[in-house]
């Protein structure tokens, strides 16, 4: 009697463990087609999410979503209406990545509204993978693309008020947005990344952060998933945090464990506490993870054509 009852006792038990196993494995699972980008971006989501209904292919999507906040005035960190460097120029860097490993990228571009498409268009229509500075204007300029004056009377007014201290000083999760980065997998489940932004406000002339580098702010790997990130560049940089989080997904770890991890290698490092590192990851099942050093990060996900944002994690809980 002992022993039967031990054999149901222990078949329960492994009946409730596999059911805990795959309500676990359910959670943050989107099927594809899904969009996910950083920070609170509906309107970016939803114009990528109409574009995979009419494309299906996740690197156009990624594309028209970051064009959304390029063309915004009012977002002072990604485009038109970012805030200037210290000498007043409005300079933008993007970067973009297909499923098939291709990439483009500009870095220290000028005058041109949006710098995704410039970006495509070097993966597309060269042999290289990143133009900076005048190169790439008159690369852009080639290909069509209109030149523009990008600095808004808001972002001038910004500068002239920061002119009277000059004090360079990053804040934490400074409007609760910067750059966005973006990750989508297509109709066909296939996996693209972008990310653009006007830089750090006031920063120095002829800085670049991490937005444009593939491997930093975007990775995209079609056997695994991508990965993005936004906040302070030079700590993405010292990391190639998304390319970290692709190799730790390909190791078998979860997008949200992979996430927590590229966070972990920062705060064992450097004096966190001045900075934020959010982090998006997406493989290829649909599973998705998100986490930042600091609280305040959020991220916006579209599936099944709802759009919802939601807050990260953080390591200072």
């Amino acid at each position: 009697m002992q022993r039967r009852t031990f054999i149901k006792q222990t078949t329960a038990l492994s009946a409730i463990a596999s059911v805990s196993a795959k309500a676990s494995n359910t959670q943050n699972v989107a099927k594809f087609p899904v969009v996910l980008s950083t920070w609170k971006n509906e309107k970016a989501n939803n114009a990528a999410w109409e574009s995979l209904q009419k494309t299906g292919r996740a690197l156009d999507a990624v594309e028209a979503g970051a064009r959304i906040p390029e063309a915004d005035p009012n977002d002072t960190s990604v485009g038109y209406g970012g805030f200037p460097d210290r000498d007043g120029n409005v300079t933008l860097d993007a970067c973009i990545m297909d499923e098939k490993g291709n990439a483009g990228s500009v870095t220290f571009l000028q005058h041109i509204m949006h710098p995704i498409s410039v970006a495509r268009a070097v993966m597309e229509k060269t042999p290289h993978v990143m133009l900076s500075g005048e190169g790439a204007l008159q690369f852009a300029l080639s290909q069509g693309f209109k030149k523009e004056n990008l600095l808004t009377e808001t972002a001038r007014k910004a500068w002239e008020d920061w002119k009277k201290t000059s004090k360079y000083e990053p804040k934490i999760n400074i409007e609760r947005h910067d750059t966005i980065g973006l990750l989508a997998l297509g109709n066909q489940g296939e996996i693209s990344g972008a990310c653009t932004t006007s830089g750090l406000a006031f920063k120095m002339h002829g800085r670049v952060g991490d937005s444009p580098v593939i491997g930093a702010a975007v990775f995209c790997d079609d056997e695994v998933g991508g990965a993005c990130a936004t906040g302070l560049g030079e700590f993405v940089l010292k990391t190639l945090g998304s390319f970290l989080i692709v190799e730790l997904m390909r190791n078998g770890k979860t997008p949200q464990k992979a996430c927590e991890e590229a966070i972990m290698r920062i705060v064992k490092r450097y004096n966190y506490k001045e900075f934020q590192i959010g982090y998006l990851a997406l493989n290829k099942k649909g599973e998705y993870g998100a986490y930042a050093i600091q609280p305040g990060f959020n991220y916006t996900l579209t599936k099944d054509g709802v759009t919802k944002v939601y807050e990260s994690g953080s390591y200072m809980k």
